[in-house]
């Protein structure tokens, strides 16, 4: 089905304020601006992010073989025997081990967010003695070395976003590799991580059925008719609308779902202020908040006549989604759950 990326113009749209996303705790660091992000397929498909591992990166290596060495944005790695005892330490990597049946020995935690996220508990129950005796090696932004080094590792996985500045340290415990990070990068990523793993088949066949099913989401609609969708998130001081490069948006647009033009900016997020609010309207409206104080934060918008008179709301077609797998982990069970979210919106 041919992706929408344009959809009629929505009532009183003006001018975005143009403010970066910052923290590499969640999804929403910025929009990938590596070049070797781009593959000629990306190009081709005029995807608003990578589909695959960009040329030059991973190891060419059969999955199970080991030694391996994988190229990566930090550099080249080499990983001498399967990896038992692994850290990760980036937005979705938790959520991209456990999804390829690994189980991490450290992890790191986002800002304001559990160390294991709720729908990680849901999700893996089979792990769950596993995870209570997982190793808090910190915050993403600021890991404590001394309790990765603790673990002895034989892999540690982060993202050049958040930690190219302590790459080399990392390297000197274990064999290390940088993803990308952010979230329109998550297929590139999942199979980068794949790759360091021994796993890359595994992860390919993820990708490849989580593509057709988005495709079939749109496709059941008639040419034309797929409705527009809105993502939006509250933290307790800001709000902001999502755009194509997005985790969420990248997920619409396999699905070929349209945005509204307020959304068809070329970065991560925008801003929006009380005024602006018709900015977050759509056919379909998909929300969430980061925590109570986002909630309370939350209350002066979506208590404001100009949100209760959006057509979404007057329709009831504002949905509260789970934070955490829509907006802050970049993973491919979070892809998953975020995909059922539309699908269960969209087509009852």
């Amino acid at each position: 089905m041919k992706r929408l990326l344009v959809a009629t113009t929505i009532a009183a749209v003006t001018a975005l304020t143009t403010v970066a996303c910052g923290g590499t705790a969640e999804q929403t660091a910025g929009p990938s601006t590596s070049t070797a992000s781009a593959t000629a397929d990306d190009s081709a498909t005029d995807a608003p992010g990578p589909t695959g591992i960009p040329d030059g990166m991973g190891s060419g290596a059969a999955d199970g073989v080991f030694p391996r060495t994988v190229g990566h944005f930090g550099g080249s790695t080499e990983i001498p025997a399967e990896p038992k005892k692994i850290v990760v330490i980036a937005t979705g990597q938790l959520d991209a081990a456990l999804t390829l049946g690994v189980v991490p020995t450290g992890v790191a935690y986002g800002d304001g967010a559990a160390l294991v996220p709720d729908y990680i508990s849901f999700w893996f129950p089979q792990y769950a003695d596993r995870m209570d005796r997982f190793v808090d090696v910190g915050n993403r932004q600021e890991v404590d070395i001394e309790a990765i080094a603790a673990i002895e590792p034989d892999l540690i996985l982060a993202n050049e976003a958040g930690s190219e500045d302590i790459y080399s340290t990392l390297s000197t415990i274990a064999p290390t590799v940088l993803t990308e990070g952010t979230g329109v990068n998550w297929k590139q990523d999942f199979l980068l991580l794949a790759d360091a793993l021994g796993r890359t088949e595994q992860a390919q066949s993820f990708v490849d059925t989580f593509t057709s099913d988005a495709a079939a989401l749109g496709d059941s609609f008639a040419s034309g008719d797929a409705p527009t969708v809105s993502f939006v998130r509250f933290t307790a001081d800001r709000a902001r609308v999502f755009g194509i490069p997005s985790f969420a948006g990248y997920i619409a647009w396999d699905a070929g779902l349209a945005r509204p033009e307020s959304q068809q900016f070329d970065k991560t997020s925008q801003d929006f202020s009380e005024e602006e609010i018709q900015l977050a309207n759509a056919d379909w409206v998909f929300v969430s908040s980061q925590d109570a104080e986002a909630d309370s934060s939350a209350a002066s918008y979506t208590t404001n006549p100009l949100w209760t008179g959006m057509s979404a709301a007057t329709e009831n077609h504002i949905v509260r989604v789970d934070d955490d797998p829509w907006y802050l982990n970049a993973g491919p069970t979070a892809a998953t759950i975020v995909l059922d979210g539309l699908k269960n919106a969209l087509q009852n």
